[in-house]
């Protein structure tokens, strides 16, 4: 399942909790299914702040990741 797919069945999911309410199993799988979305939504603010670089003001370039680890 593509994330596009998971992020509609997360919508399908939610508008029928709130018209007629989620089985167990439904609500199960929307929780999984958030938490799929969580994590890949984190690991792609994470690749993206490991790609800035800061330019300083003496001119040299220092990796964002680095300063984050201090």
């Amino acid at each position: 399942m593509t994330m596009e797919e998971k992020i509609a069945r997360i919508n399908e999911l939610y508008h029928k909790s709130k018209n007629e309410g989620l089985t167990e199993e439904e609500k199960r799988e929307q929780a999984e299914l958030r938490k799929e979305y969580v994590r890949s939504f984190r690991d792609n603010v994470r690749a993206a702040l490991d790609n800035v670089s800061i330019l300083e003001e003496d001119g040299t370039v220092t990796k964002l990741r680095k300063n984050l680890k201090n």
